[in-house]
């Protein structure tokens, strides 16, 4: 049997979310006023964060992004047509395609993460004191 949600809890949840969606929304502006859309930016991000790869394929950045394949393939296409990625067949597969980032996508990229990381300098305390709030059992109870 599951346990009532406080009001409390309620309240911890709703300024969690609160916080979450006003760092989202830095991140969606700062994006735009950098020229791209919010989905660019998380594309670009994913593809230059993959773990262990400089370049992943369409159906790795679907994934990443929690897309459709043919969503993602749009949007690499209009990444590309910004030159903020290219497209390379892959060796043994040439099926397989692989994307990578520009350097005009990596001047952007690093351009967004340093506001990224100022910006989670400053919200990121409160939201680990949120966060350890809402995970710790003997304060909801």
């Amino acid at each position: 049997m599951t346990q009532p949600i406080s009001k409390k809890e309620y309240e911890m949840l709703a300024t969690f979310r609160y916080a979450l969606r006003q760092f989202l929304r830095f991140s969606e502006t700062a994006a735009r006023q950098a020229g791209i859309t919010p989905q660019q930016h998380q594309a670009i991000l994913a593809i230059a964060g993959f773990p262990d790869q400089d370049q992943i394929t369409v159906s790795e950045l679907a994934e990443r992004l929690q897309i459709r394949h043919h969503s993602a393939v749009g949007l690499v296409d209009r990444l590309v047509v910004q030159d903020l990625v290219v497209r390379e067949p892959g060796e043994a597969d040439r099926r397989e395609v692989y994307i990578s980032l520009t350097p005009q996508g990596n001047d952007i990229l690093a351009q967004l993460s340093t506001a990224h990381r100022q910006e989670l300098r400053r919200v990121g305390p409160q939201l680990h004191l949120l966060l350890a709030q809402l995970t710790d059992e003997d304060v909801l109870s």
